[in-house]
């Protein structure tokens, strides 16, 4: 089923003893389009800390009672890694959350649950394991925020450009809860084509520029005109 993630906001996660909190954020990989953490807010109970939880070891995403179920403790949750959730996370941090809870390690090389494009070929393949330099700079991202984890948040609003002009902004994503891969880009066209809202595969996209928030889609203004259209209420039918 395919699922808004601006209405994933607000799913209550559910421990097996009690509640822990309501989705905040997702952060995913844009080397594969694959949702890899949800940021949880815990609210009071945790004092407003916010936790990072992997989408692969959750359960089934209940839509009808907005929830989400895992078989993590709160006591596990409490006594987890932290992690600033409001920051670029580090492979570090990564590894001693998924060595706390014993969570495979997704870039160990294992296959994802599924296959997705490319955000704009910006994935490039691993470095030459005898070239130092490279090495080098591995570390430092090693060390520092993961460059492919990708805030969903932060994706939103980002202006959208097809080969021959602007045509709008990024409103939503549209996310698969069989794989947790992000299907869609829902692009509200509203300077361009006043009242409509188009999907767009994120293997369309050419090139991603994170610093100035700007998409370029290799497709031309007619090709995203005749895009399909955004209909929340089809959501579902188009899983």
């Amino acid at each position: 089923m395919l699922f808004s993630f601006e209405e994933l906001r607000g799913y209550q996660i559910r421990a097996a003893d009690g509640d822990i909190g309501s989705v905040d954020d997702v952060l995913f990989e844009d080397t594969t389009s694959t949702v890899r953490y949800l940021v949880v807010e815990t609210g009071s109970w945790l004092f407003g800390r916010k936790v990072l939880l992997a989408a692969a070891a959750l359960g089934p995403v209940e839509h009808e009672a907005r929830a989400i179920t895992t078989g993590l403790t709160t006591r596990q949750v409490k006594d987890s890694p932290s992690v600033d959730a409001d920051q670029p996370v580090s492979r570090q941090q990564e590894e001693a959350l998924h060595s706390y809870y014993d969570w495979p390690p997704y870039w160990s090389g294992a296959p994802a649950l599924g296959l997705a494009p490319y955000w704009g070929g910006v994935g490039l393949a691993p470095p030459p394991a005898d070239d130092p330099v490279e090495r080098e700079v591995a570390e430092i991202q090693h060390q520092r925020g993961d460059p492919h984890l990708r805030s969903a948040r932060e994706v939103i609003g980002y202006y959208v450009a097809a080969t021959d002009g602007d045509i709008g902004h990024v409103e939503d994503l549209l996310v698969d809860d069989a794989d947790w891969m992000t299907r869609h880009l829902v692009i509200d066209t509203r300077n361009w084509l006043p009242g409509r809202k188009v999907l767009v595969d994120p293997d369309r996209l050419r090139s991603v520029d994170w610093a100035e928030r700007h998409i370029l889609l290799d497709m031309g203004r007619g090709e995203v005109e005749s895009s399909p259209e955004f209909d929340r209420s089809l959501i579902t039918a188009r899983g």
